[in-house]
C-alpha cells in the first residue's frame, strides 16, 4: 500500500510540473485554457460547439479533442473552421498535461487565443489531473439524473461553472431540480456559477453566452 501511494504521489508531481509549464507559456501567450469535463453523452462537445459559433468571429479559437478511441469529435469541429488536434488516450480515462502540452505545441494556436480541451467521458478521474487551465467547465445532463452531485463530489467542487444540459427532457423523465441544485450548493455554496440550458432547443444559451462574452472580453482587454 504504501508503494502504491508513493507511486501516486509521484504521478501527480509529474503532471503538476508540466500544468506548471502549460501555465507560464499560457501567461506568455495570453492563452485561456478551459477544461472540459463530464460524463459521455452529457454535452461536452456541444457545448464547445456552441461556444466555437458564438465567438469565433471574435476571438481567436483552438480545441484539443480527447477521447479513449476514434476521432469522430475532431471531425465534428474541425467543420468548423477552428484549429483541432486529437488526443486519443488508448484507455486512459483522463487526460494529462503532458500530453496537453505536446498538442499545444502542435497546434501552434497563435497568441490571444481560447483553448478548449474536451476531456475524456468521466466524472472522476479527471478531476485529479491539473492540466494548466484558467478555467474547469464541468457538463452535466438532466438525462444522466439528479443525483451526480452527491455521488462525484469532487468532480463539481473543482468545477469553475456547471452546465446543466438536456433541460428540454427534465421534467419528462422526473428530473428533481430542487434536489440537483441543493447538491450542489451544499459542494459550492456562494460560488455556483451554475447555467441550465438546452443545446437542442437553445434554452438557456443567451444566459451561458453572456457570462462567457463577459469574461473572455475582461480577459483579453485588460493590460
Amino acid at each position: 500500500m504504501e508503494m502504491k501511494i508513493k507511486v501516486i504521489k509521484d504521478i501527480l508531481q509529474k503532471n503538476e510540473f508540466s500544468a506548471d509549464s502549460i501555465r507560464e507559456l499560457a501567461k506568455e501567450n495570453r492563452w485561456f485554457l478551459i477544461n472540459v469535463m463530464g460524463s459521455p453523452g452529457a454535452g461536452k462537445t456541444s457545448f464547445i460547439r456552441t461556444m466555437i459559433n458564438a465567438f469565433k468571429d471574435k476571438f481567436n479559437i483552438a480545441v484539443i479533442e480527447g477521447d479513449v478511441a476514434s476521432t469522430i469529435d475532431a471531425e465534428e469541429i474541425s467543420k468548423l473552421g477552428v484549429k483541432v488536434l486529437q488526443i486519443n488516450t488508448g484507455g486512459a480515462c483522463h487526460l494529462v498535461a503532458d500530453s496537453i502540452n505536446e498538442a499545444i505545441l502542435n497546434l501552434n494556436p497563435g497568441k490571444n487565443t481560447i483553448i478548449f480541451i474536451e476531456n475524456i467521458g468521466n466524472l472522476i478521474c479527471p478531476s485529479s489531473f491539473d492540466l494548466g487551465e484558467n478555467m474547469r467547465v464541468v457538463i452535466s445532463s438532466a438525462a444522466e439524473g439528479d443525483d451526480k452531485p452527491y455521488k462525484y463530489p469532487i468532480m463539481f467542487e473543482s468545477s469553475d461553472v456547471v452546465v446543466l444540459s438536456k433541460i428540454d427532457v427534465a421534467e419528462v423523465i422526473g428530473f428533481d431540480m430542487e434536489r440537483y441544485i441543493k447538491g450542489l450548493k451544499a459542494i459550492k455554496g456562494d460560488n455556483l456559477n451554475l447555467f441550465k440550458v438546452s443545446f437542442k432547443t437553445s434554452e438557456g444559451l443567451n444566459e451561458l453566452e453572456d457570462y462567457f462574452s463577459k469574461l473572455f472580453s475582461s480577459y483579453f482587454n485588460h493590460k
